[in-house]
């Protein structure tokens, strides 16, 4: 029975590996499909658009004039026009320090109060003024400030409308979120003046780019591997391609082809994402807290422009505005191949467990190895074999047995050794928590 477990091992491993490989193909992958009827996404008329186009170059001509300015003189514009439109604005300040460096800025949000609601649930729309990858964000905070003020128009809302216009992509968002929740250091991050509900839905723009775009892509990756509900992707997607032409991408797979290869490069990059478990947007900041949330970034050179963009958010937001409850039907476990084929953890899960179970039960096999000492003893007794031995009578192979006798063994050092390395750990947290990103 020894002799089994290695090749039980590696037989557990193969399986899981091909196992992985499999699931690309069309008979074991599903298409998307939307879960919670009451979205409804596509299905309603958008109207952002005509003359909305020029109060878009109004508010970027005046961010244009902005980009030398400092984080409160910005914010200072930003207020003024937020309560031009009818829109109670909130400032918070906050200093935190992080990866070795220290995070100063104060954000600015506006809070549109809906006609139909009582101030429990709330939608997010957030405008950083630097984008994912630390360029100026304008098209993004200009589209912001037009959709507020479209959005104050219309009556048809029962969940407020947050527009939040964060320094910075990541850190100024991760401090307002923490404030609304009520779980921020109130020594180094401000709380926040003004609150609306709980927050149903949260979507990031990230319109760096100053010319037409080709497509949309979908940024979802969460902080610790975390994901948003399915069924927010699957209505971005559903409102951009079938509703307004965009294409769009995941996973930074811009030009998929939907066969295999692409199919199982887009899963591998969501599976090593996850492991990394890093925050890749302004979105990552909000999944920690159950709320829904992506990034949409345009890509490519195209014929589409902002105000495309701002009728896929417009479609959007009138879908999480249909919700009578927080989006639960959907998954939230789930390997996304394309931005129309999914995996289920149920489909899945059967690969990882078996590739632990090699691990599992090799450790096993050691274990019960190390128990056990094998000693070749003759039929007759030791001694008497030690006797003929030495007189040299003694045949090479006079009835001699292996057998295997029970070891001591001594666990202080095992568990002084895991113990040491568990808190030897603590020295690269500590390095890394400390090192500054420029290193």
């Amino acid at each position: 029975m020894l002799k089994l477990p290695p090749y039980l091992s590696l037989l557990c491993m193969i399986v899981g590996v091909a196992w992985l490989l499999l699931l690309p193909l069309e008979s074991y992958s599903r298409r998307t499909y939307i879960s919670e009827n009451a979205l409804l996404p596509g299905q309603v008329h958008t109207y952002f658009g005509g003359s909305e186009q020029n109060v878009f170059r109004a508010y970027r001509h005046e961010l244009d004039d902005l980009r030398d300015k400092d984080n409160y003189a910005f914010n200072n514009r930003l207020e003024t026009i937020l309560q031009g439109q009818g829109i109670k604005v909130g400032r918070q300040n906050y200093t935190y320090h992080s990866a070795g460096e220290a995070y100063t800025g104060e954000n600015v949000y506006g809070i549109l109060q809906a006609p139909r609601g009582d101030a429990t649930e709330a939608i997010v729309l957030v405008a950083a003024w630097k984008g994912v990858e630390d360029h100026l964000n304008c098209n993004g905070v200009a589209l912001a400030l037009t959709l507020a003020r479209y959005f104050k128009r219309w009556s048809l809302w029962s969940k407020d409308i947050i527009i939040v216009v964060p320094p910075e992509s990541k850190t100024g968002t991760q401090a307002w979120v923490d404030a609304y929740h009520d779980a921020h250091d109130s020594n180094k991050v401000a709380p926040l003046p003004l609150k609306s509900g709980a927050l149903q839905g949260a979507i990031a723009i990230d319109y760096t780019s100053e010319q037409r775009f080709e497509g949309l892509h979908i940024i979802y990756d969460g902080t610790n591997g975390q994901l948003p509900n399915l069924d927010l992707i699957n209505s971005i997607v559903n409102v951009a391609s079938g509703q307004m032409g965009i294409q769009t991408a995941i996973q930074d797979m811009k030009h998929h082809t939907d066969r295999y290869p692409d199919r199982l490069r887009t899963m591998l990059r969501g599976m090593l994402n996850q492991g990394l478990g890093m925050s890749a947007g302004p979105h990552s900041s909000f999944i920690p807290y159950h709320v829904d949330s992506v990034t949409l970034q345009p890509y490519g050179e195209g014929w589409h422009d902002e105000m495309a963009m701002g009728r896929v958010i417009e479609g959007t937001f009138r879908s999480l505005n249909n919700l009578l409850e927080h989006l639960h039907q959907s998954f939230f476990f789930y390997l996304l191949m394309h931005r129309d084929r999914f995996v289920s953890i149920g489909t899945y899960l059967p690969s990882a467990m078996l590739l632990s179970a090699s691990f599992t039960i090799m450790a096993i096999f050691l274990w019960m190895k190390s128990g056990q000492t094998s000693s070749r003893v003759s039929g007759r007794s030791s001694a008497s074999a030690v006797m003929k031995r030495a007189a040299g009578t003694d045949k090479p192979n006079d009835n001699i047995t292996s057998t295997s006798q029970a070891a001591e063994r001594d666990l202080f050092l095992p568990l002084g050794i895991v113990a040491g390395c568990q808190a030897a750990s603590l020295l690269p947290l500590f390095i890394f928590n400390n090192l500054p990103t420029t290193v």
